[in-house]
């Protein structure tokens, strides 16, 4: 039901009409992963290790699937095919699964992942990421060259993954060693998600950062700017935004852009036109390959 109304939301956008669905991604071929293991105790605590030919280290990138942070829109499943794909580029693929958020009936029943929100969710993102030094004991992966990516309310967490260095000590989302980001790439997601909740919300058509944050940008303001890497900037990170929805505007691109450039960070974008929300994370798709191409270079990372 609640895929239902996402997927009425989204085609009821004119720019996103006869596009693809959560579905038809999910249903793109995928290679087997060489791992699935859990990251935590949590069912939902779990990730998909991919490695590519050759005997390494190879660098990482992490890979974090959208579906408004609400349970029962969007898994792993949605990013399998971008994980392997990216592998096949030359890139060990760590595709993540974490808890997400629902709301509570009249009855009292939560319809998400226990736990979820905050600061449940934010704590996942970080647990999967700092897993890879357990996972570079068994596998040949180079930590030195580590990247992450993300997909709609998964760019966010992409981003806030790129950031979370620049939190307080006391923040409840912090780590008291994250494991070191060389670069981001944010595809078709916000970097302010306080900023661009409206148009999230009305996109996915159920109240996301109410539940993410335990309440609006108003009732939580320390949350909302912890949760929030644009009010991290700079970050030291190299960052690369895709546009194509209304998801993340051209606008909101240009701003993260001009305000990580100004804190001298590396930062570009890739604009697209004319084509859909799920577009972007589908091979085959016609706008793929430019994708792609995007992808393999903005993931790249200098020790």
């Amino acid at each position: 039901m609640k895929r239902a109304l996402l997927i009425a939301a989204l085609l009821a956008s004119p720019a996103l009409a006869q596009r693809m669905r959560p579905a038809d991604v999910d249903a793109l071929p995928a290679s087997k992963p060489v791992l699935v293991e859990a990251y935590g105790t949590a069912p939902a605590q779990v990730g998909e290790l991919r490695l590519p030919a050759g005997p390494g280290p190879h660098p990482v990138v992490i890979v974090i699937h959208g579906g408004c942070w609400w349970k029962g829109f969007a898994t792993k499943q949605n990013t399998a095919a971008l994980a392997s794909r990216l592998t096949e580029k030359g890139f060990a693929t760590w595709n993540i699964e974490y808890r997400q958020a629902g709301e509570t009936a009249p009855d009292g029943k939560y319809s998400g992942d226990a736990g979820a929100g905050w600061p449940g969710t934010f704590r996942d993102w970080a647990a999967a990421t700092d897993h890879l030094r357990e996972l570079a004991k068994r596998y040949p992966l180079d930590l030195a060259r580590v990247a992450v990516t993300g997909h709609s309310a998964g760019a966010h967490a992409a981003l806030w993954v790129a950031s979370r260095h620049k939190l307080p000590k006391d923040s409840e989302i912090a780590s008291p060693d994250p494991l070191k980001i060389g670069a981001v790439v944010a595809i078709d997601g916000p970097g302010d998600p306080g900023a661009e909740i409206e148009t999230f919300e009305k996109g996915c058509g159920v109240p996301a950062g109410k539940a993410m944050f335990g309440g609006s940008p108003a009732e939580q303001p320390k949350r909302w700017a912890e949760g929030s890497p644009q009010a991290q900037l700079p970050l030291g990170v190299k960052s690369a935004l895709v546009s194509a929805s209304l998801f993340l505007s051209p606008t909101a691109t240009a701003k993260w852009v001009t305000e990580a450039r100004k804190g001298k960070d590396k930062a570009s974008a890739l604009i697209l036109g004319g084509t859909g929300h799920f577009e972007v994370i589908a091979p085959g798709s016609p706008v793929w390959p430019q994708v792609e191409a995007f992808l393999v270079e903005q993931l790249k990372v200098t020790p």
